[in-house]
């Protein structure tokens, strides 16, 4: 049984969030913040919540603000972003903040429960990419766009995906430590430093994956 905080000035949408969570799973506990500073307290006094859902324009602090706060008191609580303000600086700036998920609020609800999914496994969830074409309407794949093998390729597939280094190495056939390898040279490629800055690059790119 999964407890979500959700940290939202409106009440109106902190109820509607928590309808749709409980959606999810059968004895899912939303916790409701109105602000920053509520929300530390609810962790503080609360050491069984599994994920935050933040807004960004909240009315004691920026949601950019508190997602550092939270990376550095509370690095095991994941947080997922939720916000009108959905362009591509604001998505790279809160996964760089420590953000795991980034979902619009002009998307249906169903957006939200998959990010909940996927980063509660683990996983990160950017905005969906967008395709990507070579001169003549030819698809890119990463392996031309970044250099990148084709075992590098499939890694990356599979971590865009939201899969751990050892489910990535259980459905290649491959071992942990050679995953691991795998990984830090897509980040090199990428110019990144983790997953979730990957998946960004990799949806400003607008690369087919």
């Amino acid at each position: 049984m999964s407890r979500i905080l959700i940290v939202e000035d409106h009440a109106l949408v902190r109820e509607a969030m928590a309808q749709s969570l409980a959606r999810l799973q059968a004895g899912l506990v939303c916790i409701e913040a109105s602000g920053a500073d509520e929300a530390l307290v609810r962790l503080e006094t609360d050491a069984d919540i599994d994920l935050a859902i933040i807004d960004l324009m909240l009315p004691d602090m920026n949601g950019f603000s508190l997602l550092g706060v939270l990376a550095k008191r509370f690095p095991d609580v994941p947080a997922i972003v939720v916000s009108a303000i959905d362009d591509e600086a604001s998505v790279r700036r809160a996964i760089k903040a420590g953000a795991s998920g980034y979902v619009s609020k002009s998307n249906p609800g169903d957006v939200l429960l998959e990010a909940v999914r996927v980063v509660l496994a683990g996983g990160v969830h950017t905005p969906a990419t967008r395709s990507a074409s070579a001169p003549g309407g030819r698809r890119v794949p990463p392996s031309e766009r970044f250099g990148l093998t084709t075992a590098q390729s499939r890694v990356l597939d599979l971590l865009a995906s939201g899969k751990t280094n050892r489910e990535i190495a259980d459905l290649l056939g491959l071992s942990e430590g050679t995953v691991k390898v795998h990984v830090t040279a897509i980040f090199r490629a990428l110019g990144v430093s983790n997953r979730a800055q990957a998946l960004v690059v990799m949806s400003r790119s607008g690369t087919r994956l």
